[in-house]
């Protein structure tokens, strides 16, 4: 894994609000992140936790209700139109679970690496050659010329990959991009996530509700009630494999600006502790004890 350098990613107090009709959902509420470039992490949490709506934030594909998001020299909440397509073009690339959302079905795997240099404006040799190389990065030059019904599942997501990366996009965000494969090719596509951001210096985000992911890369955040809740770091080797053994691992609970920390549930009820605590510190530590 890369050494991440300065912060490339910051959110904080970010609220996401879905509005229908007189009904009002409430995805993100105050969730603080920060990622620093170069690093690979994993966002993990239950369906409906709110992480597919950080990533969709975080791509530029929806617009946060509040609070501040920053990625590089971006600030997503104050976008205009044009900065939105720019950073998308540019800043972003996005790899979807459904293989087929990636892939252009009557294009071959060159004319979708392609495309995104194409809508860029990028002359024809010079996207040409980019193209076979990012093929050839993922491990599929000699497929250039098959459309995505000629590969495999796990073929597809190695283009989509290299479509991702066709803009030299310094971030790159996968939404449970091995949900759709089986365990020996989701290691593939994992180890050559983890070679992307070890070789090109590219951040990695992943989405996932996986925990063999989770366990695969050095940062695992997780995400619960729309709010960050705990980080867990491992020292991972070089060659990762899915779900392997990691040492050094560490689970950490994650303080908010405003000092909110998520309990777990199972502590709280192991010590009766109800809606009030007494908050001390004694001996350089804190205690928590019940008010109720």
């Amino acid at each position: 894994m890369t050494t991440p350098n300065s912060t490339y990613i910051e959110c904080s107090e970010l609220f996401k609000i879905y509005k229908a009709a007189e009904l009002e959902v409430v995805a993100l509420r105050g969730l603080e992140l920060t990622v620093g470039g170069g690093e690979i992490i994993a966002i993990v949490g239950a369906s409906g936790s709110g992480k597919s709506t950080l990533l969709n934030i975080l791509a530029g594909y929806d617009a946060p209700s509040a609070g501040t998001v920053r990625v590089g020299n971006y600030d997503l909440l104050q976008m205009t139109n044009r900065e939105v397509v720019e950073y998308r073009r540019h800043e972003v690339g996005f790899i979807w679970q459904e293989t087929s959302r990636n892939l252009f079905p009557y294009l071959s795997a060159l004319e979708n690496v392609e495309l995104p240099m194409v809508i860029s404006g990028a002359p024809g040799p010079e996207r040409r050659q980019r193209a076979r190389e990012l093929l050839d990065v993922v491990g599929l030059a000699h497929r250039a010329d098959h459309k995505p019904a000629q590969l495999s599942g796990g073929e597809q997501q190695r283009v989509a990959i290299a479509v991702g990366l066709s803009n030299q996009p310094p971030l790159l965000l996968a939404d449970e991009p091995t949900g759709e494969l089986d365990d020996e090719t989701g290691e593939e596509v994992l180890e050559l996530l983890n070679t992307v951001n070890t070789d090109i210096g590219t951040t990695v985000i992943i989405v996932t509700h996986d925990p063999a992911i989770a366990t695969s890369v050095g940062r695992a955040i997780a995400i619960k009630d729309g709010k960050t809740s705990t980080e867990t770091t491992r020292e991972v080797s070089f060659e990762r494999k899915l779900g392997g053994d990691a040492s050094g691992t560490e689970e950490f609970l994650l303080i908010d600006s405003a000092g909110s920390v998520q309990i777990p549930r199972e502590i709280l009820d192991e010590l009766s502790i109800g809606r009030r605590v007494r908050v001390d510190m004694k001996d350089g530590k804190v205690t928590l004890e019940s008010g109720d």
